[in-house]
């Protein structure tokens, strides 16, 4: 029982050196698209962009998707930062409004609605 409680003691304080920075969780996006009425738009196309400039000149994008049966588009391990987004579908598009997704949450389960018109 001795030996049983020393080793559990080293491995507590073993434990408490590890670096807590550690990144637990991935950073992620979900993004839902709805019309102007608020439905949910299945087969959108979605793309992120990191530059302003390229957004403009929709090039080097970070990725291009399709939204669900649902109208969501699950983005796994992003960059904790902003992002351009472009959603179309048909003749609907999300300019004139929601062209910039704020910065993610490291390491947080992000979450936003981009409607397209």
């Amino acid at each position: 029982m001795k030996t049983f409680l020393t080793i559990l003691f080293a491995f507590v304080i073993s434990c408490s050196f590890v670096d807590t920075s550690a990144q637990i969780f991935n950073t992620s996006l979900t993004i839902t698209v709805r019309d102007e009425v608020g439905n949910l738009v299945s087969g959108a196309e979605v793309k992120l962009y990191k530059s302003e400039q390229d957004y403009q000149k929709e090039e080097n994008s970070v990725t291009e998707e399709t939204s669900d049966s649902k109208g969501i588009v699950k983005l796994k391990k992003m960059e904790a930062i902003s992002y351009y987004v472009i959603v179309r579908k048909g003749d609907k598009d999300n300019s004139g409004g929601g062209e910039i997704i704020g910065k993610l949450e490291e390491g947080k389960f992000n979450k936003v609605t981009i409607v397209i018109q």
